[in-house]
């Protein structure tokens, strides 16, 4: 019953912003740690970032200082902000809870290109 939807992908040049959103259902939003991964061309996925119930963040040192994780448990909403978008920052992103396992949304594109 777990599902994450991502929202907010798009295309912008270096030093760009965007907001991603992830909608979650199926379980007790409130009481899970979510996080932001994300997945280059030919890459492996990698851990972005993670927010904990009690609003604690952490961060991957390559986005630190310019992203933003937060959450509204009231909307049941995981939230991405991405300021100083660089060109490695270009992939496809996704929500995540580990609840009874990992669970992943379908993903959002973000292209960063000159």
């Amino acid at each position: 019953q777990v599902q994450l939807v991502e929202s907010g992908g798009g295309s912008v040049q270096p030093g760009g912003s965007l907001r991603l959103s992830c909608v979650a259902s199926g379980f007790i939003f409130s009481f899970n740690v979510m996080g932001w991964y994300r997945q280059a061309p030919g890459k492996l996925r990698e851990w972005v970032a993670t927010i904990g119930v009690a609003d604690s963040t952490n961060y991957a040192e390559s986005v630190k200082g310019r992203f933003t994780i937060s959450r509204d448990n009231a909307k049941n909403t995981v939230y991405l902000q991405m300021n100083d978008l660089k060109v490695e920052d270009t992939g496809v992103y996704y929500c995540n809870v580990r609840k009874d396992g990992d669970y992943w949304g379908q993903g959002t594109q973000v292209t960063v290109s000159s």
